[in-house]
């Protein structure tokens, strides 16, 4: 279903005329863990390694690794960033965590107290557009589960982390997120409708208002 989420999203944009970049982490083996080799330069205290601190300064001196600089392009270029994937224990799978930690580092990302409202990625440099993130994704329970009352509770307080906590941190306006509450437990037919709506949504993406992300 994430699959199916993320071709009618590259559809539907690029009929639109937009150009869309798909950083498939698993086709890509992407690196999920922030190590010593994601600095390809001299380190400035090599006697007590501080990775916050290395791959800062390694940004500023050119010296990331290239496959954390490519990502990094891609995210200066994006005005729109769809975070696409199944929810893992009311969070994102590890390689898209550590795609996290490895590119939306401090000194690209933010850099307090650049962050929050002031993030390094509020706005395009280019147009002085704000920088959007939408978060997509599949869970395994119910809406229902997902619900105030229910067993997993209200879903707004699993999305602050990740929105406010990661995304809003870094300076990205928030869109609605897309949720798609247990698809395999649903028929053929409303998963073809979920992506109908999907696309339907993906057609006036651009009209749409950043939500408030604040703490529940």
């Amino acid at each position: 279903m994430n699959g199916s989420l993320k071709n009618t999203a590259v559809e539907v944009l690029s009929e639109q005329g937009c150009s869309v970049t798909v950083s498939d982490l698993y086709a890509m083996q992407f690196k999920a863990t922030a190590t010593r080799s994601d600095i390809t330069g001299n380190l400035c205290n090599p006697k007590h390694f501080n990775y916050g601190v290395e791959t800062r300064e390694a940004f500023r001196s050119g010296n990331l690794c290239k496959d954390i600089a490519e990502e990094q392009k891609k995210v200066q270029e994006a005005n729109l960033v769809i975070f696409q994937f199944p929810l893992y224990w009311f969070s994102m799978p590890a390689i898209m965590k550590g795609w996290l930690d490895r590119v939306l580092i401090q000194g690209f990302a933010h850099n307090y107290p650049q962050c929050y409202d002031a993030g390094l990625l509020k706005e395009l440099l280019s147009t002085l557009q704000d920088k959007l993130a939408l978060l997509s994704f599949t869970t395994g329970g119910t809406e229902e589960m997902f619900s105030k009352e229910g067993d997993s509770g209200d879903v707004k307080y699993l999305l602050w982390p990740l929105q406010h906590g990661m995304m809003h941190y870094c300076g990205f306006k928030i869109l609605t997120p897309e949720i798609t509450f247990a698809p395999e437990y649903v028929t053929e037919n409303r998963r073809k409708e979920v992506l109908t709506s999907w696309a339907q949504r993906l057609q006036n993406i651009w009209n749409e208002k950043p939500i408030i992300c604040t703490p529940p």
